[in-house]
């Protein structure tokens, strides 16, 4: 279950987006850098996101309402598929991830022949607010352990993977859970996840994570993986 990197190699990048116009131009074309596929998907924005992000040079799908990262993740990954991206790149649309890493995605898919890349929060982990930082280390302890993998940064959105691997987990949740499932999914399932140390990039940006409806989301999530191992 190992890719390759080579001039053959078809790789995108999806990025799920709710009200980040003021952002989302620039992070379009901060990506374009390393690659012109890229794939903005507006989970029913009531701003300019989908205009800005269209100017900036992406193709743009619209959900007409909010219906969570998890459903826009996969409207994006099915499209993905349909293109024949592979790997396929996600990262945030609030400018918290920065482009320029995206070589170094590649470099580890290749070189560990991995079939996920995350990129690990380490280097920032201070400054993440203290609520999604408790957060984060409760549900990567208990995903780490569901997945068999040690992961430390469960819910980081910054995350190359292979086209194999979306075809091959079934993803059924909606909200922020969707990318703790895949994990678990993909874990059990033999796929090899790889991590890279990585910048985080924390603004004035309006969170939508709730952490009370996202533990609550999480263990429903966890109490389905359970009944089903």
């Amino acid at each position: 279950m190992a890719g390759e990197l080579n001039e053959g190699m078809h790789c995108g990048v999806v990025i799920p987006a709710f009200n980040t116009a003021s952002i989302i131009g620039e992070v379009v074309e901060r990506v374009q850098r390393h690659t012109p596929r890229v794939l903005v998907v507006d989970d029913g924005s009531c701003d300019r996101t989908y205009w800005e992000a269209n100017n900036a040079g992406a193709t743009v799908l619209r959900h007409h309402e909010n219906r969570g990262k998890g459903r826009a993740l996969r409207t994006g990954f099915a499209w993905a598929l349909e293109q024949g991206w592979d790997p396929v790149i996600t990262l945030d649309s609030d400018g918290q991830h920065d482009p320029a890493e995206i070589p170094r995605f590649l470099k580890c898919y290749a070189r560990q022949a991995a079939d996920i890349v995350l990129g690990v929060r380490i280097l920032s982990y201070h400054r993440m607010p203290p609520h999604r930082r408790a957060n984060n280390r409760l549900i990567s302890a208990v995903g780490s352990w569901l997945s068999g993998q040690k992961i430390p940064d469960f819910q980081t959105g910054y995350r190359l993977i292979r086209a194999e691997v979306l075809r091959s987990v079934q993803l059924t949740t909606e909200r922020y859970e969707t990318e703790a499932e895949l994990l678990i999914k993909a874990g059990r399932l033999g796929f090899h996840i790889a991590m890279i140390p990585i910048r985080a990039i924390y603004r004035n940006e309006i969170s939508y994570v709730k952490p009370l409806r996202e533990m609550r989301l999480f263990t429903c999530l966890l109490i389905r993986s359970l009944i089903r191992s």
